[in-house]
């Protein structure tokens, strides 16, 4: 089968919702390409880089979002549907900078679609010692590195998001060995994986989508962790029926405020909650929410645009 590609200009804090809003148009996968990525994964001075930035010369100049639609849909049909999924999210977000969500349109063969994403994507760094290594790329490990073998499956989070290393970084900080984790809109599995690689003795990795439950299982076998991890199709906190010392929602804030009073059922006493997927301009709101829920002690981290942040049950 041949593919219909279409992608839409946008910025790096849009980035994410436009992949999501291409994906709800009938896009069977996304990707992103954005010049930031290239330097946040960069290391320090006088270190070897992560990734060759010899990328970055390949980037579009602004940051630019694909979505594939198999070739028998007629394009008017696909092009109006993304131009209403993007309306409505430019509606939703007006706080947030979308930028020009111009669309461009091209065709794509299945086997140029099925390899050509992966070129640009090699392994980075989330946190302090925590790397994102894809399945198909060679990576040697330095000291007190750990490593997260993945296959995103193109349309459910690389994480390659402020948003997700900002989640990792805490957990990185806050989880201690042999505790118990709940991670809702697990997507690729990354943060569950980060937890277990952080010592946690029990993971629970829930998403609504069941190809992302599917993605995620894949990668958590793919790194051996089964014993540790479990993945379950679940609407946030509708099929979940354990506590946990730790629960993670890396989502977006009109959830994370829906989430605030519920969530507290399931994490025990003392425990944390870690949210994120919360723009900057949103802080305070969420702050708001989580203290009327009886949350306390609240840690905000922000990179970005983005923000997460850590509660105290």
């Amino acid at each position: 089968m041949d593919w219909m590609q279409l992608s839409v200009s946008t910025t790096t804090e849009g980035s994410e919702l436009v992949s999501e809003a291409l994906i709800e148009a009938g896009a069977h996968g996304t990707m992103i390409e954005d010049r930031q990525d290239l330097a946040d994964n960069q290391r320090s001075p006088g270190q070897w880089d992560i990734l060759d930035p010899s990328l970055l010369e390949k980037m579009p100049e602004y940051v630019r979002v694909t979505g594939y639609y198999p070739e028998d849909l007629p394009a008017e049909d696909v092009i109006a549907g993304v131009k209403a999924a993007l309306a409505n999210l430019r509606a939703r977000t007006v706080d947030l900078d979308l930028g020009r969500l111009e669309i461009e349109t091209g065709q794509i063969e299945e086997e140029d679609w099925a390899e050509s994403w992966k070129k640009d994507f090699q392994p980075f760094r989330i946190g302090r010692h925590i790397v994102i290594k894809p399945s198909w790329a060679e990576y040697e490990p330095q000291a007190d590195d750990r490593i997260i073998e993945i296959d995103p499956g193109m349309a459910f989070g690389s994480g390659t998001h402020e948003t997700t290393g900002l989640c990792a970084a805490l957990l990185e900080e806050r989880l201690q060995p042999g505790q118990e984790m709940i991670d809702l809109g697990t997507g690729t599995g990354i943060l569950a994986i980060t937890a277990a690689l952080c010592g946690a003795k029990r993971v629970l990795a829930a998403d609504v989508d069941p190809m992302a439950v599917r993605i995620a299982r894949e990668n958590v076998a793919r790194n051996a962790l089964e014993n540790v991890i479990e993945v379950r199709q679940s609407d946030l906190l509708s099929n979940i029926d354990r506590s946990a010392d730790i629960v993670v929602a890396n989502i977006v804030a009109d959830v994370i405020v829906l989430l605030a009073e519920p969530v507290r059922s399931v994490i025990r006493e003392g425990g944390l909650f870690i949210a994120s997927g919360i723009a900057r301009e949103r802080i305070a709101e969420v702050l708001t929410a989580l203290g009327n829920a009886g949350f306390r002690s609240p840690d905000v981290r922000e990179a970005g645009e983005w923000a997460a942040i850590a509660a105290e049950r």
